[in-house]
């Protein structure tokens, strides 16, 4: 919404929770393949891009929902790349691609960050290994996944990202270590490295606007989820929406520690652009995001003076946005 120039004016502030308009499924590239398949199972011709667009507005709601299927077993490729529902750049809402349009969001204060093991879920359907203590996950699955992921620089693109990822592993590395790699990999791919490209875009292009990073690493409470599992997927909003407090004997004291402090910074921010000052009392300043230091802010129930940190997952992110992006492109 900030990136379109036809909000510009609209909006003071913006928060993106794991999950920004850069990331690789966050832009449909291929919106007539998918429309043509969508149209053949409602029965639509498919022969003319004028009379397939009709019969699709003019379909029944529910029967175009229904005929998305979202396949999460035996894929072909990982899950990220079969997810299809998503904006297009049309030309009018978005005249061009999300990198090229943040100078709409000089004036905008812009707070974004992710969960520490955003990627978990994601992770856990390409290779359910991942959540079952008594099934290995194989060096080769590891490298088999990242050749999914990596098709766009190829061999090259999957050896190089194989080798930065399992760098610490050693001969024979502990189950734990490889299925943690295997959700920082994902976490990474999906979530991280597009945010903080994102963020360094706002920077880039801000007057007025503020920038803020956050990680969330408050660990799961799901009890099915192996012991090492960190914040996955969605596990924040939670929090933000104050649950801890609606349906207290659900939670724990530390649980409402997380929830106030975030329900704090977030409601601060929007009445101020600036999470740490407003009507709401927070448990440590929170820094903005700069060139001269890329701030960002580890909540969890310990939240303190050293949880103000900086350049997160730098060595990653400058994998993913420097040295992949120099690799030779090869044809999907």
């Amino acid at each position: 919404q900030t990136l379109s120039p036809k909000n510009k004016g609209l909006f003071k502030r913006a928060i993106s929770q794991s999950g920004v308009g850069v990331c690789s499924w966050a832009i449909q590239r291929n919106p007539l393949v998918w429309a043509k398949k969508l149209g053949e199972k409602i029965g639509c011709s498919t022969d003319n891009t004028t009379i397939l667009a009709n019969c699709l507005r003019n379909s029944d709601p529910k029967d175009l929902t229904l005929a998305y299927h979202l396949q999460l077993t035996n894929l072909p490729m990982p899950l990220v790349h079969t997810l299809a529902l998503a904006p297009v750049v049309d030309g009018d809402f978005l005249p061009d691609k999300p990198e090229n349009l943040f100078a709409n969001t000089a004036d905008i204060d812009y707070l974004a960050g992710v969960n520490n093991m955003d990627g978990h879920i994601f992770a856990g359907v390409d290779l359910p290994a991942i959540n079952r203590p008594l099934k290995k996950v194989t060096a080769d699955q590891v490298y088999d996944l990242i050749k999914g992921l990596t098709v766009d620089r190829g061999e090259a693109g999957a050896n190089a990202t194989y080798n930065i990822y399992t760098q610490s592993w050693g001969d024979n590395p502990k189950q734990e270590v490889v299925k943690k790699t295997v959700v920082d990999l994902i976490t990474d791919y999906i979530f991280l490295i597009p945010t903080q490209r994102v963020l360094d875009l706002h920077l880039q292009n801000a007057k007025s606007g503020k920038t803020y990073s956050y990680l969330f690493s408050q660990p799961s409470r799901m009890p099915i989820y192996p012991s090492w599992v960190g914040a996955d997927h969605m596990d924040d909003l939670q929090y933000v929406f104050g649950k801890p407090f609606a349906t207290p004997l659900g939670y724990r004291p530390k649980d409402r520690t997380v929830s106030k402090a975030m329900i704090a910074y977030w409601t601060n921010f929007a009445r101020t652009g600036d999470p740490s000052k407003g009507h709401s009392d927070v448990p440590v300043s929170w820094p903005a995001y700069t060139i001269n230091g890329r701030y960002y802010l580890d909540i969890n129930n310990k939240i303190n003076k050293k949880s103000v940190k900086q350049d997160l997952r730098s060595r990653f992110v400058n994998f993913w946005n420097s040295v992949y992006l120099k690799l030779p492109h090869v044809a999907n």
